[in-house]
């Protein structure tokens, strides 16, 4: 089977979106429409001691306030699955941890009763704010082992060795965080913009004692997730309850310094490399030791070996890591979650390697390809890094780059400097099941698991439509996000586009087949609605299951249980990634030392492009993320009371368009099809790995000096 290339469509949403007419979670009103706001604790350990809600209850417009006392007990633990997130408990964890809901008639009566209400607490003056603290435990996990990197290192004619840090960073989305929530006749409705409707509803089912038939979550869009929306939060069933209990709709959009405090958010991480090279100057051997930041219960795993024993044909690799858990809210999963700061150590001292041994970077990475996994010994189902390295340099221009730091100086003094970066991001799959209905009315409905988050599946799933059928586009629905619809799942780890439009090639050919029977070898002209309508039947409808390699019918009943059944990267006969590199050119001002990027060229090799418009858009993005992480943003502690000092966007900076140059996108478009039928892989989370490296080992280039911690400052360089 082949997988041609597609052609540059438009996104589905482009015109509603620039007209401002999409609807976000938050849009939807309600008749009868409540407003909540949370109460935030001030302490960062301790316990609610008194909680007077009288001060509250007196402002004109508040109709009630909910404290712990309102839900019922935690849910018992389930084998496998982890727990919800917590109500309203006395117990405090963290710093603005809410401890009581205010509810009313109005937003400005919400904020007031909130306003009014001064718990008094027991403080625990023990707690940990940072992982330098005393009081941090470090817990160690299993580590990842290909070969036997020490006897290998011990051969190591050349080596180098050094630490790498990541700071703290918050995602931000646009979007803020928000709830709505209306029970009627039984049944609770709630609109949220989040990656994982199923785990929204699995989680209030648990909490609230519901049944399935009991909730129904929709999602229509996602302005932004990131990971941030990837799990139930803790509001939810905050203003589910409070519906509950009142018989009207509540809505609550969480103030975005309330986010920094109550959100998932990427770990402060530390990366100790020691790379070794042989007397033919190839890297040998690896010795990777990462931990990070962790909450006291938290569970996002620190998977920083993830990527790199894939990207340079490594055999010996042995990869350690561990949580350090102090006092803070649990830490989640961010844009390339762990590749991000893995990819900005692991190939920052691949360059450093490189310039150790007086060889090009390009031509040093060119050395190494990378034919199979080194953990689980299984060759990969493709693998072009080198293509996009090649790719890159020729468009890029870095023939003409001198190989000695500090040769590129303007005449006022600038700095110039070029560097190259690679990343890598497992390729994943989850099952799907996805109804396909043409009528002859013109409309076209497709159903299936997925979010649209601004990353354009809509779009991917129009292509394969539109590609595959005659049918009306601009009547073309693609509902996703909605559990009454389909069984959802989180989307995430750059397996949506993977997960989704198999399911839709597969719903196409079977509505085909299924109009072929209807025929019966007639041939009426026009497209599918004509058909339709001039052998009188209003619709046909069809439905199938789609699975990834290795899958069965075990993955597709979690899936419709409302359950995780996401596979890869270890498949059982192959491993699978997507990749890229990044070519940046740094300059590096003589007096202010400020760093500017004005140029970047990306090639990614994500197997074929199912929409070249919104996948460009994708790495585009990453782009400009990996320039923000790198240059500007940093979670900033309060060492004395916890919580976070920089909890807006006035304080926690971030890239802005005046930061961002030229970005030269490229693709080497070739399909996969070990993977699935259509040869397409992930692209979102590997668009951002590898950026940060490359402004690294670009400022080197300029001024000969490494800055091995993120984010750069003009300090850095002074």
């Amino acid at each position: 089977m082949t997988s041609a290339p597609f052609p540059n469509r438009p996104r589905v949403d482009a015109r509603e979106k620039v007209l401002g007419a999409t609807k976000y979670a938050a849009d939807y009103g309600m008749t009868g429409l409540l407003y909540a706001m949370q109460v935030p604790a001030t302490i960062a350990k301790g316990r609610v001691t008194a909680l007077s809600l009288d001060a509250a209850l007196k402002v004109p417009g508040v109709v009630t306030v909910l404290t712990s006392a309102d839900f019922p007990p935690p849910p018992a633990a389930q084998p496998g699955a982890p727990p919800p997130p917590p109500t309203l408990t006395a117990e405090i964890a963290y710093r603005g941890q809410p401890v009581a809901l205010v509810i009313a008639e109005t937003l400005e009566a919400a904020i007031e009763g909130a306003e009014a209400i001064r718990p008094v607490y027991a403080t625990d003056s023990s707690f940990t704010a940072t992982i330098n603290d005393r009081g941090a435990v470090r817990q160690p996990v299993e580590p990842i082992t290909g070969g036997d990197a020490a006897t290998a290192m011990n051969r190591a004619v050349t080596r180098h060795r050094a630490e790498y840090v990541s700071p703290a960073q918050h995602h931000n989305p646009m979007e803020m965080l928000s709830t709505t929530a209306e029970w009627k006749d039984g049944v609770l409705t709630v609109y949220e913009g989040t990656q994982g409707s199923n785990m929204v509803k699995g989680a209030l089912m648990r909490t609230l004692r519901l049944s399935a038939d009991q909730v129904v979550v929709k999602s229509p869009q996602v302005g932004g997730g990131f990971g941030q929306k990837g799990a139930a939060q803790r509001q939810t069933a905050l203003v589910a309850r409070a519906a509950m209990l009142l018989g009207r709709p509540v809505k609550l959009v969480v103030p975005r310094g309330q986010i920094f405090h109550n959100a998932t958010f990427r770990p402060k991480n530390r990366h100790r490399i020691e790379i070794g090279a042989d007397a033919g100057g190839r890297m040998i051997a690896v010795r990777y030791d990462a931990d990070q930041q962790q909450s006291r219960q938290g569970q996002f795993p620190p998977k920083y070996h993830e990527s790199p024993p894939m990207m340079y044909g490594i055999a010996d690799y042995h990869g350690t890591a561990a949580n350090i858990r102090i006092d803070s809210q649990a830490p989640g999963y961010m844009r390339a979650p762990t590749p991000h700061p893995s990819s900005f150590a692991f190939d920052s001292a691949v360059d450093e390697l490189a310039v150790k041994l007086g060889v090009d970077p390009v031509a040093f990475r060119l050395r190494h390809r990378a034919t199979r996994d080194p953990i689980d010994d299984k060759p990969f189902s493709s693998c072009y890094l080198s293509d996009c390295v090649i790719e890159g340099a020729r468009r890029f221009g870095w023939k003409d780059r001198p190989l000695a730091a500090g040769a590129m100086v303007r005449p006022d003094g600038t700095q110039i400097g070029w560097g190259v970066g690679c990343g890598a991001y497992p390729a994943n799959v989850h099952p799907n099941i996805a109804t396909l209905r043409v009528g002859a009315d013109g409309t076209t409905r497709f159903a299936a698991a997925g979010h649209e988050m601004g990353q354009g599946i809509r779009s991917t799933i129009e292509q394969i439509l539109v590609r595959d059928l005659a049918i009306d586009p601009a009547r073309l629905e693609i509902a996703i996000g909605d559990t009454s619809v389909a069984p959802q799942h989180v989307t995430a780890g750059s397996w949506g586009t993977a997960s989704a439009v198999p399911a839709a090639e597969q719903a196409a050919a079977k509505l085909k087949a299924a109009m072929a029977q209807l025929l019966a070898g007639r041939t009426p002209g026009g497209n599918l609605h004509r058909q339709l309508a001039t052998v009188r039947r209003p619709f046909v409808q069809v439905e199938v299951t789609t699975t990834g390699p290795g899958q069965g019918g075990k993955e597709v009943e979690r899936l419709r249980q409302g359950g995780m059944a996401v596979s890869g990267p270890d498949y059982p006969e192959f491993t699978s990634f997507s990749y890229i590199a990044h070519f940046v050119e740094v300059h590096v001002e003589p007096y202010t030392r400020r760093i500017r990027v004005p140029r970047v060229v990306s090639i990614a090799d994500c197997g074929r492009v199912i929409s070249p418009r919104t996948a460009a858009s994708q790495v585009r993005g990453g782009v400009v993320w990996g320039v923000s992480a790198c240059l500007r943003e940093a979670s900033e502690v309060d060492p004395r009371f916890g919580g976070w000092l920089n909890n807006d966007l006035a304080d926690y900076v971030i890239a802005v368009n005046a930061d961002i140059g030229e970005i030269d996108v490229g693709f080497i478009d070739r399909p996969d099809l070990q993977f699935n039928t259509l040869g397409a892989k992930g692209l979102g989370e590997v668009a951002m790995t590898g950026c940060a490296a490359a402004i690294a080992n670009a400022v080197y280039h300029a001024t000969g000096k490494r800055l091995r911690e993120m984010p750069f400052r003009v300090d850095d360089l002074l």
